[in-house]
């Protein structure tokens, strides 16, 4: 299937103009920087996103069609607390942002925790159609008795829930902009106003420091000075280098990659084992590829 433009017209527009009346500044930010994907690289996310969403429909509609199924699912979601709830949408908005800067060149590391159990994904899926019911209809589960909140769910799923998107046409939004529009969700679910609360840095994933090559002090982009310890890189010593390019004497970066995951350079940010660091790691990642220079 060959598609001549990233986005339908209009669409690739108000990327341009940063601008697209009616949704969220989240949305907005995401499909401008997704407006600067070539057409072959977008082409490959919108199928892969058109697979994911046919995978999640099938495993939301059994839940709904299955008694046991949904009341498993239901009381383990009740068994949660809130900041255990939010750490559910974070995983599975950790997942979604993994999927959508994957298609980006060259894209960034990957999260080492971008995946979770069975059981916490159909309750992640069972909670967003939730939050999705209460958004469009407040009051409709109040009014609705507690046996039969499967059915409510289930007629709304299959009345138009963002979840339940079945388009195929990528030039109409038909499979980006619900798409977008639950990352977008997830996103203020998880920081609250957008933005989110300014974090203290993470260590680096013990697996990204290992994968770290070492290199000839002698060569590469390092400048020949370690910043961090201010001496000289010696030809013939190992160094190493991070995929900014940037060396450093292994026993200087080491130390600094064990309380925090930035380039001491370039602040180039390696994976984390911190479901929050990297939910910020691959934000600003759209961030950067949609210009717009800070959060949103």
């Amino acid at each position: 299937m060959e598609y001549q433009t990233p986005l339908p017209p209009a669409e690739a527009e108000a990327a341009a103009k940063n601008d697209f009346p009616g949704e969220g500044n989240e949305t907005r930010m995401i499909m401008a920087a997704l407006s600067t994907l070539p057409p072959h690289n977008l082409a490959a996310l919108t199928s892969s996103i058109l697979s994911l969403a046919d995978a999640r429909r099938r495993r939301l509609s059994a839940l709904l069609t299955s008694p046991a199924a949904f009341s498993l699912a239901l009381a383990h979601l009740h068994s949660l607390s809130l900041p255990q709830k939010t750490h559910l949408v974070a995983k599975h908005l950790l997942s979604s942002l993994h999927h959508l800067t994957s298609h980006f060149s060259p894209p960034p590391p990957p999260p080492p925790a971008a995946f979770f159990h069975h059981r916490d994904a159909d309750a992640a899926l069972l909670l967003l159609l939730l939050c999705d019911l209460l958004h469009r209809h407040p009051d409709l589960l109040d009014a609705t008795p507690y046996d039969h909140w499967r059915l409510a769910l289930a007629a709304h799923y299959r009345a138009g829930s963002v979840l339940s998107h079945r388009e195929i046409g990528v030039f109409y939004g038909g499979v980006l902009t619900p798409y977008v529009e639950l990352v977008s969700r997830c996103w203020r679910f998880v920081t609250g106003d957008g933005r989110g609360e300014k974090k203290a840095e993470a260590p680096a994933a013990p697996a990204a420091v290992v994968a770290l090559p070492s290199v000839d002090g002698g060569g590469g982009g390092g400048g020949g000075e370690c910043v961090v310890c201010k001496e000289a890189m010696e030809e013939g010593r190992d160094v190493c280098e991070l995929p900014c390019r940037h060396l450093f004497h292994w026993s200087c970066i080491l130390p600094w990659l064990v309380k925090r995951n930035t380039c001491p350079c370039c602040r180039f940010q390696l994976p984390t084992e911190d479901v929050g660091g990297e939910i910020r790691r691959l934000w600003g990642f759209l961030v950067d590829a949609a210009g717009c220079g800070a959060a949103v």
